[in-house]
C-alpha cells in the first residue's frame, strides 16, 4: 500500500503543492488576452468540438486526484469534483460554455480549496459539508419539482384521454 503524506506535514513550499499551483495556472490563467483578461489551456481545449471539454475535464481530474493523494478530506474533494463537473457540463454548451469555462477557472478554485484545507482543515471541511448539503437539498427540490410536474402532466394527459372516449 502507498503511504500518503499527512496534510499537516505539507508546507507552503511543498513541491507537490507547487506543481498543482503551476498546473492550475497553466490550465486556467496562462494566456493573456488583449483586453487584460487571462485564460488557460483548458479554455483553449474547450474550443475543440466534441473532445475539448472532455480533455479539459481529464486534465482537471489530475488536480483532484493529487489533492486526494495529499490527504484532502472527502467533503473538500466532492467540492473539487463539483467544480470540474460544473465547468465540463456548462462548458459543453456552444459559445456560452466557452465563456463560462474561461471565467470559472475550476483548477484555480480547486487549488485554493486545497490550500484552505491545509491552512484550516476543520473550517474547510465544515464549509464544504455545508455547501454539499445545500447542493443536495437543491437537487432534491429540483427532483421533487420534476416529479410533481410529471404527475400533473400525466394527470392532464389522462384527463384529456378520458374526455376523448365519451
Amino acid at each position: 500500500m502507498v503511504s500518503l503524506p499527512h496534510p499537516s506535514r505539507l508546507s507552503e513550499g511543498d513541491p507537490a503543492l507547487e506543481r498543482l499551483r503551476r498546473m492550475a495556472r497553466q490550465l486556467d490563467d496562462s494566456i493573456p488576452l488583449p483586453f487584460g483578461a487571462r485564460v488557460g489551456w483548458d479554455a483553449v481545449l474547450g474550443l475543440v468540438p466534441g473532445i475539448g471539454d472532455g480533455a479539459g475535464a481529464v486534465l482537471s481530474a489530475i488536480v483532484v486526484i493529487e489533492a486526494a493523494r495529499l490527504g484532502a478530506p472527502v467533503p473538500v474533494l466532492l467540492r473539487m469534483v463539483g467544480n470540474v463537473a460544473l465547468e465540463a457540463a456548462v462548458g459543453a454548451i456552444p459559445l456560452v460554455g466557452d465563456v463560462f469555462d474561461a471565467a470559472w477557472k475550476a483548477n484555480l478554485r480547486n487549488v485554493a480549496l486545497l490550500e484552505k484545507h491545509l491552512a484550516s482543515p476543520a473550517a474547510a471541511r465544515r464549509e464544504s459539508r455545508i455547501l454539499i448539503g445545500l447542493v443536495l437539498a437543491l437537487l432534491a427540490l429540483v427532483l421533487i419539482g420534476g416529479l410533481v410536474l410529471a404527475a400533473v402532466v400525466l394527470a392532464l394527459v389522462a384527463r384529456w384521454l378520458l374526455s376523448l372516449g365519451g
